[in-house]
């Protein structure tokens, strides 16, 4: 059946409850996290922050072939990870590494694909988090699967499907959102709007008024969050997972953010935007914003703040030994992992792998 017209039209502006300032900003739909998650988001925010440096510092030092940066719009990733329950998937993009972090992945394993290894480094199953890659859109058409396999058995799981603004421009985009609207799949599509698609602006990808617009031509119900403001994305995206589990559909968020650093360290950012721009959303930063609102509230201290700065350098730490250990690659792995049962070519081809190997060590 067709959804209610009225319900699926998002909101003129993007929800908000913490002004940059740290003030409390009324909204009519919803209400702000309690205290205790608000104190613990934080906490996240800051780690989120410092495994990004630190993810940086490790290019430079020849230890990760690439990295995607977060930095400025962590809060994005730290919420969506939080909404979620144990058994609910994460479906992230390759500059998700801090959700996957908050999900429960080990932050070396999340990053041992951008270093250069052949797998994803975690299990997948162990953490209901999909392989953490970089090909555009393709993991939305999978999450729904997922959803909508879920849905059939009468799991009470629900995906949250990650994408950037550039990868609404995939066709692996329109197709995810029309399946799961049929379908009626239990999937959460969040959108981070960072501005920009590597070097290409938002306005030449989208002529729609949002990218939450688009849910509309496919019934699905969308909504547009500040992706700066901790507190709205926590009660945005909590309350579209609610619904999704509720059996009420697809659910579209788009979250108004902006990348500060370049789009990897491959990428010179200065040569198609304005350092003015940047300094413009350094102001909306989402750790100072949340800082300063439980600072007013009397809610933190800096005894509590200095804790949380202790446990992010634990977790860079961690990150900098990880990836500072070399490991030798096993060649038969190349086979053991392609198929349940190898072919006949498989084992053609590993046994062609082990006696080239054989007569090198004869040698």
């Amino acid at each position: 059946m067709t959804p209610d017209p009225r319900r699926l039209l998002p909101s003129a502006d993007p929800v908000s409850l913490i002004d940059p300032q740290g003030r409390v900003a009324d909204s009519p739909s919803h209400a702000l996290p309690d205290d205790a998650t608000l104190l613990r988001s934080l906490g996240l925010l800051i780690t989120a922050r410092r495994l990004n440096d630190q993810a940086y510092a490790l290019v430079r030092q020849g230890r990760l072939a690439v990295y995607p940066s977060s930095h400025g719009q962590e809060a994005c990733q730290v919420a969506a990870a939080q909404v979620l329950e144990a058994g609910d998937w994460l479906f992230p993009t390759y500059r998700d590494t801090v959700a996957a972090v908050v999900k429960g992945v080990d932050p070396v394993e999340a990053l041992s694909l951008l270093k250069g290894d052949w797998h994803c480094g975690y299990d997948p199953y162990l953490h209901h988090v999909a392989p953490h890659t970089t090909p555009l859109a393709t993991q939305l058409p999978h999450a729904v699967g997922v959803a909508h396999a879920a849905r059939l058995r009468g799991e009470p799981t629900v995906v949250m499907a990650m994408s950037g603004d550039g990868g609404t421009s995939e066709g692996d985009f329109h197709e995810a959102l029309n399946f799961a609207a049929v379908f009626q799949a239990p999937v959460v599509f969040f959108i981070q709007n960072n501005e920009y698609a590597i070097s290409v602006p938002l306005s030449r990808q989208s002529a729609a008024p949002s990218l939450a617009h688009k849910g509309i031509g496919y019934g699905v119900n969308a909504e547009r969050v500040d992706g700066n403001d901790m507190a709205a994305l926590l009660a945005v995206l909590g309350a579209a997972v609610e619904r999704a589990r509720a059996g009420e559909g697809p659910q579209l968020i788009e979250a108004h953010t902006y990348r500060m650093q370049a789009h990897t360290n491959a990428d010179d950012a200065t040569r198609y935007r304005d350092e003015a721009d940047v300094q413009a959303w350094a102001e909306r930063d989402p750790i100072l914003r949340l800082r300063a609102h439980l600072r007013e509230r009397g809610l933190l201290d800096d005894a509590a703040e200095a804790a949380f700065t202790a446990e992010a350098e634990r977790a860079a730490a961690h990150l900098r030994d990880g990836l500072n250990k070399d490991v030798t690659p096993n060649p038969e792995d190349l086979f053991s992992y392609v198929y349940a049962s190898p072919t006949p070519q498989l084992r053609e081809q590993a046994a062609l792998v082990n006696d080239e190997l054989s007569r090198e060590g004869a040698l």
